[in-house]
């Protein structure tokens, strides 16, 4: 499976007509969470994401998309850590379960996936990937950059007040320090149990600007677009409830 994905990759590559240099630098930094079992898990049609694509796919194009905007914008003299970046857009949608055509429906609206689903991949990311975590500095752009992702849609916060998670047992797992982190960060600008604030750091907001341009390219069709608001598509292959 793993060789097969190699191909999907090398074709999103393609598709941006990356050069040889940009396929080597991307490489190196999101290997070890594309090799991840639970990433390649992602990858299959186990995960649909938008239409057809599955998860694992649009998060490597948004990564691709990632990196293409901040270069254009470190020609510019900017300065960005683009490293980090790239490991925003390879963990911010590493949710739990399939959000499309799930029978898994939370008591609270504010608990629904598309509120919800950033606080899933940040506790994942560590539990997956604590190394990335380890430095104090780059850990809060990398949780800051997952959990704002969204933004101007708001993200639920941690309170632990009816809050509902596919993944809440693992929060346990997570040290106390980060923990603090993620809850700091997901009370910023908060209204009752939302937070609507963006990314404070500048590679989170780019991260999440290429978000969006890819999902609209990937939204083909109406049930695709309406399946956002009901979580039912029944244009996917294979359709039946998780």
């Amino acid at each position: 499976m793993l060789e097969k994905n190699y191909l999907k990759l090398d074709t999103l590559f393609n598709k941006y007509q990356l050069s040889m240099d940009d396929r080597n630098y991307l490489l190196k930094v999101i290997e070890p969470i594309f090799c991840h079992d639970e990433f390649q898990k992602r990858m299959t049609n186990l995960f649909p994401h938008h239409s057809d694509i599955t998860l694992g796919e649009h998060i490597l194009e948004d990564t691709i998309v990632t990196y293409l905007l901040l270069k254009k914008k470190m020609k510019k003299k900017k300065h960005y850590q683009l490293d980090l970046a790239i490991k925003i857009s390879m963990l911010h949608d590493l949710y739990t379960i399939p959000w499309q055509n799930n029978r898994v429906k939370p008591h609270h609206f504010f608990n629904k996936h598309g509120f919800t689903h950033p606080l899933e991949a940040v506790i994942n990311a560590y539990c997956w990937f604590p190394e990335l975590f380890s430095d104090i500095s780059e850990r809060k752009i990398i949780i800051d950059g997952i959990l704002h992702h969204m933004f101007p849609l708001p993200v639920r916060r941690i309170n632990y007040k009816k809050l509902e998670l596919n993944n809440i047992s693992l929060i346990k797992n997570i040290p106390f320090d980060i923990q603090k982190d993620i809850m700091l960060s997901s009370k910023r600008k908060r209204i009752g149990g939302l937070s609507f604030s963006r990314s404070i750091y500048k590679e989170g907001r780019i991260m999440s600007k290429a978000d969006k341009r890819v999902s609209i390219r990937q939204i083909k069709n109406f049930r695709s677009f309406t399946a956002l608001f009901t979580g039912k598509n029944k244009s996917i292959k294979n359709y039946k409830n998780y």
